[in-house]
């Protein structure tokens, strides 16, 4: 499958899912709404089906909303009216709009979609049913789960905004290594929910089921007259059988998960560079000096560490890196107290000069990153985006990672999304709400305690390969590669990592007879290359 193909594959399965939520006229029953969930080796396939009735003597235009996660790519919509089936399909937005204001006109059922959201995408459209008719919408979105802080995460929102007579959700959980916790949190957990909630766990399964009754489902944190209108959050993790990973194969692919325990942290060099800029004025600046004081108590006494603050100036709280004792951190943090906003920025400099900074006080043994956080474009010195990111890549050279933190909706997101991938790093966006300050400091814990740097694993007899080499490997995330197997003589398949620890070079091998590596699933038999692709077109992506 070339660039291209897997190019307009990703925004074919996007644009082709519309969700379901209900209209909040009485006379519209949303009868029942059913979540599939399934998981296999942390892939996740959900199926949302909702039946939906129109209580009229006469055709009206019913609005439908689900909100899927932002990762999740949307594999199949259909919609059955009046025993007629119809699979979403790709238009060009003005054809699409086009298109269905002229069924609306002529009182046909249509859809159009639109997205927009913070964890979840917010995937909507209005139907024009017919008097006493019936629809139901069927939507199928995948998702490869990722591990943060030591646990995978499954997300399902619930939004159908009246009680529903026959309301369930059913997740599947097949892990072969083993499942070693699992919990249920979120809001539709809670109160009089939470007797709506089992789990049976078994060795490799795990079940957790959601059948609230129409009264309980007005009773809970994230419930009113409405309905429900929350999140349901299944967190798990998997037993570490070998510390060289766990693989699995089918059909000419495998995958490789990597996430090794037995080795010792590694100290880091880390400098935060904080946008002091005008517009970070009042609760932003306020909430990043109070993630900062809580970030700095974390630091570990081996971590080295330095304060930057710009905006048309750059202010550097010491010269050099310093060791975090307590005595440093207690001077970093009356620094950090009286940081304010005000003035222009100067966005080159204050990344040059972060960058300047590692490469002069570098410590052996250590793992170096840039962390930073800001709300505006660039408006003083280098001010066009495309230079920046030429300077900061050239400055960086691949040695660290750089991680942008975009405060707000009016920051240039996709600026900072090239600025940190060109540098081995991620982009996020913090939210202005009252969490912003846990925000910082929850994205900061998955990245502070690094255990490998220089990650390169190796493989025999594959093609295809999704990314191979990643600059640091930190505690309670994983390492994912997926490929195609092109040697179909080989007897066993053969995996190496080959990696930097805080003392030395570490290697981890691992041959595996490739009758062993199978699915033990025949129903999962294309799951492998479905993973494959997820991680190709994401990474394709990321790299245009």
């Amino acid at each position: 499958m070339d660039k291209a193909a897997l190019r307009l594959t990703l925004f074919g399965l996007l644009f082709t899912c519309v969700n379901l939520a209900a209209n909040k006229k009485q006379d519209i029953d949303i009868y029942s709404f059913h979540i599939n969930s399934t998981i296999t080796s942390r892939y996740a396939t959900t199926v949302i089906t909702s039946r939906v009735a129109n209580l009229l003597t006469q055709s009206q235009e019913v609005h439908f909303e689900v909100k899927i996660p932002k990762n999740a790519f949307i594999s199949q919509f259909r919609m059955t009216i009046e025993g007629n089936t119809y699979d979403g399909v790709v238009k060009e937005k003005e054809e699409a709009q086009r298109e269905y204001s002229e069924a609306v006109s002529r009182g046909e059922s249509a859809g159009l979609v639109s997205a927009v959201g913070r964890t979840f995408e917010d995937f909507k459209t209005s139907v024009t049913v017919a008097a006493l008719s019936k629809v139901t919408f069927e939507l199928t979105y995948e998702e490869l789960l990722k591990r943060r802080l030591g646990k995978y995460e499954l997300l399902i929102n619930a939004q159908p905004m009246q009680p529903v007579a026959d309301f369930k959700i059913d997740v599947h959980i097949h892990e072969n290594p083993g499942i070693s916790f699992l919990e249920v949190k979120g809001g539709l957990s809670t109160k009089d929910l939470a007797n709506a909630v089992t789990t049976i766990r078994a060795d490799k399964d795990a079940w957790v089921k959601f059948y609230p009754t129409r009264d309980q489902q007005t009773k809970c944190d994230d419930c009113s007259k409405n309905g429900l209108n929350g999140n349901l959050i299944i967190m798990y993790d998997v037993e570490r059988l070998k510390q060289s990973g766990d693989l699995k194969a089918s059909e000419g692919y495998f995958v490789h998960y990597f996430a090794p325990t037995d080795i010792q942290r590694i100290p880091k060099n880390v400098v935060f560079i904080i946008d002091q800029s005008g517009s970070m004025s009042g609760k932003k600046i306020e909430q990043t000096r109070l993630a900062m004081l809580r970030i700095l108590s974390d630091l570990a006494e081996d971590d080295h560490f330095g304060l930057i603050t710009f905006n048309g100036y750059i202010q550097t709280w010491k010269s050099e890196l310093l060791k975090a004792t307590e005595g440093d951190v207690e001077e970093a943090k009356t620094f950090v107290k009286r940081i304010t906003s005000g003035g222009s920025t100067d966005m080159n400099a204050a990344v040059l000069k972060a960058v300047d900074m590692i490469n002069k006080h570098h410590q052996e043994g250590s793992a170096s990153i840039l962390i930073l956080l800001t709300d505006g474009n660039p408006t003083k010195g280098e001010t066009d985006p495309v230079e920046i990111q030429k300077n900061v890549k050239k400055a960086i050279d691949g040695k660290f990672p750089l991680y942008c933190l975009g405060f707000g909706f009016d920051v240039s997101f996709e600026f900072l999304e090239k600025l940190s991938l060109e540098n081995n790093g991620v982009a996020r966006r913090i939210y202005e709400d009252s969490d912003a300050d846990r925000q910082l400091q929850g994205f900061y814990e998955e990245v502070a305690t690094p255990l490998l740097i220089d990650v390169h694993l190796n493989y025999q007899g594959v093609a295809n390969l999704t990314q191979t080499t990643f600059s640091q490997y930190y505690n309670g995330s994983e390492i994912v590669v997926a490929g195609q197997i092109t040697d179909n003589s080989l007897e066993s398949f053969t995996t190496e990592v080959i990696a930097l620890s805080k003392s030395n070079k570490v290697v981890y091998h691992n041959n595996v007879p490739t009758d062993e590596l199978n699915s033990d699933r025949p129903e999962n038999e294309n799951l492998i290359k479905r993973l494959w692709a997820f991680l190709t077109v994401k990474q394709l992506l990321e790299k245009e």
